[in-house]
């Protein structure tokens, strides 16, 4: 008998206010780690109408402009018009920055804490998830609904779609059969755009950014919902308040496979929630790369002050190999705050670019997250 099924994941713009916060906190941060490696940074920012406020721990020798960073960041997402409700220079900006606590500084720092090694910086567990259903080894939901916010910001960038303002958000709904994507079922995309639009738009939306992104996947009975209350003028933080960490199931697997709880943006790579779910990531990734599993989930879990995970569990879903998964990770990969940040290369201005459209699944470059390079060490491992 098929065990078929829906699944649903959904994606927002880099306009969307909760993104909004995301890229303002990741361009701070990338701002002070351009300049102090050593700096410790936790960068939170909310936005509503007319304002964006920067609160947090940094600790830094350097001097961060933070408004300019702001407004830079405001004005190259597409805030620049007073009719969206916040205008990259005429907003206020307000800050309200202390330094890190020592006593969790000294967690962090080398030689300072309960134990001599780099610890983590807080307790915390933290997933990582691969699956063989597309190229990149993601989920195709959340796959599918990253390009069309992705495809929606290129149209209006490039001025294809002039009438398109920065926020908006898609959703895709795909059919499995025996737990393997057969057809995409529907298509949810929300437009903010200029007052006369929607008047024409839809179809021009299915044309311009639907079907390019769908391709094969567009099917004969997959249904479009575009801008389904009819009007979305109002828009951006005028509509909604926003606040950096809200989008963590974005930011991830689109809620196939589990989340810690935390979130990425605005914290420097000694915070665990960021680098070691980037490492849960590439761990997955390397699993299912090399063949001895279809789908794989990794999770990691640490406590403040040190440096080796408490605990490590792998789970294969019934796709992989009869090992000892545990003992292949703890072998094979890194898992220290210390290894993991060189491993992957961490320290660097790198975080404004992962804070839309998904840290997991884009082969950039600068995403060594994404690397398959342990596929011969981990085939070699077993043998």
């Amino acid at each position: 008998m098929n065990n078929k099924y829906l699944f649903t994941s959904e994606s927002v713009t880099e306009g969307h206010p909760d993104k909004m916060c995301d890229k303002i906190s990741d361009a701070i941060l990338d701002d002070i780690i351009s300049k102090d490696k050593k700096a410790h940074v936790a960068c939170e920012s909310l936005t509503t109408t007319g304002l964006v406020l920067v609160s947090g721990e940094i600790t830094t020798d350097c001097y961060s402009d933070i408004p300019r960073v702001v407004r830079d960041t405001l004005k190259e997402i597409g805030y620049t018009n007073p009719d969206y409700g916040l205008d990259s220079q005429d907003c206020a900006v307000l800050t309200s920055i202390h330094e890190q606590s020592n006593e969790i500084a000294q967690a962090v720092n080398e030689g300072e804490g309960f134990f001599d090694e780099q610890g983590a910086g807080d307790q915390g567990i933290m997933f990582g998830y691969a699956s063989d259903e597309t190229d990149t080894l993601m989920p195709l939901p959340i796959y599918m609904a990253h390009r069309l916010t992705e495809k929606l910001a290129a149209v209006r960038k490039e001025g294809v779609l002039p009438w398109v303002r920065p926020d908006g958000k898609s959703q895709v709904t795909v059919e499995y059969v025996n737990g393997v994507p057969t057809s995409i079922d529907k298509v949810v995309l929300a437009v903010h755009h200029d007052p006369g639009a929607e008047e024409f738009m839809r179809d021009v939306l299915r044309d311009e950014v639907i079907k390019p992104v769908l391709g094969k996947w567009d099917g004969d009975h997959t249904e479009y919902l575009i801008n389904t209350t009819g009007i979305f003028v109002k828009g951006g933080p005028e509509a909604d308040t926003g606040l950096t960490g809200r989008k963590i199931i974005v930011d991830t697997y689109g809620g196939m496979g589990r989340h810690g709880g935390g979130a990425f943006s605005g914290k420097d790579p000694s915070k665990v929630d960021r680098s070691a779910s980037y490492m849960a990531r590439y761990i997955a990734k390397n699993i299912v790369a090399s063949g001895i599993a279809k789908k794989c989930e990794v999770q990691l879990a640490y406590t403040i002050g040190k440096a080796e995970p408490v605990s490590v569990f792998v789970d294969t879903f019934g796709t992989g190999k009869d090992l000892d998964y545990e003992k292949l990770v703890r072998d094979v990969f890194p898992l220290t705050p210390k290894e993991i940040i060189s491993h992957l290369d961490l320290i660097r201005p790198i975080y404004t670019e992962t804070a839309a459209y998904g840290h997991f699944g884009r082969e950039l470059p600068n995403f060594t997250w994404e690397y398959r390079d342990k596929v011969d060490a981990i085939l070699s491992h077993i043998g």
